[in-house]
């Protein structure tokens, strides 16, 4: 196997003021071999935070329809063994790439996340030190995880092989796309955990769980009723 697989990283972009930081900090990755697809979600505004990078970046246009959407258009594109998401205002850490690899080859896993640090809109650490939780019990997770989503999506990293078993991301949720792709794959694969925080997660007024907060709510018990049957029947077994 090759040490040094392709890893693409997905960045949905729907007018974000923090996209170039983004796609700075995905370029800026120490490991050799990446590919970087930003997907612009019909944006109105801060496209020219974009330009200056289109000559090392793969660039898709499309009309608005979600983060699951955008997500997925940069799946179909993508052509690396690994799929990495990064939202467009949060930031990898240098090694973020190259460290989960590395943990993914290390293990035999097609399915990992980690711990994260929170920053500000000045790209400072707040709220203390490193976020992120695990179980090692199979029961356990899968309980916690009915109760409520406890995985940084930025933080995941796929094996591409994953969408031939699950799917893609369901494009009719528009919040919580992330936490169905989650459900699913627990029918299938253990969530394997690297505790190193390598993704900085912005928190700001204009992120989305903060001015959706009702409506994601409100997704995200119509996702626990989705699975909680199928979910509890594998905990039994």
């Amino acid at each position: 196997m090759s040490q040094d697989p392709l890893v693409s990283i997905v960045i949905p972009f729907y007018n974000c003021a923090y996209v170039h930081q983004a796609i700075e900090s995905a370029l800026k990755q120490s490991y050799p071999h990446i590919e970087v697809i930003v997907v612009n979600d019909g944006s109105s505004k801060h496209l020219d935070k974009i330009n200056p990078y289109l000559g090392r970046i793969v660039y898709l246009a499309k009309r608005n329809g979600g983060t699951g959407s955008a997500l997925n258009a940069g799946i179909r594109r993508a052509s690396g063994k690994y799929f990495s998401w990064l939202s467009s205002d949060d930031l990898y850490e240098p090694d973020k790439v190259a460290r989960q690899v590395a943990f993914m080859q290390e293990h035999g896993v097609s399915v990992s996340y980690g711990a994260y640090y929170h920053i500000d809109s000045n790209n400072c650490r707040v709220m203390g030190g490193k976020a992120g939780i695990t179980y090692p019990e199979r029961g356990q997770f899968i309980k916690t995880m009915l109760r409520g989503c406890f995985i940084n999506g930025c933080t995941v990293m796929l094996n591409m092989d994953v969408w031939n078993e699950v799917g893609l991301f369901n494009e009719s949720l528009k919040y919580t796309q992330d936490y169905d792709m989650w459900m699913r794959l627990l029918h299938k694969y253990d969530f394997y955990y690297l505790d190193e925080p390598l993704v900085l997660y912005r928190v700001h007024p204009e992120m989305g769980s903060q001015k959706y907060a009702s409506s994601i709510t409100k997704e995200i018990h119509q996702v626990q009723y989705n699975y909680r049957k199928s979910l509890e029947a594998l905990i039994r077994k």
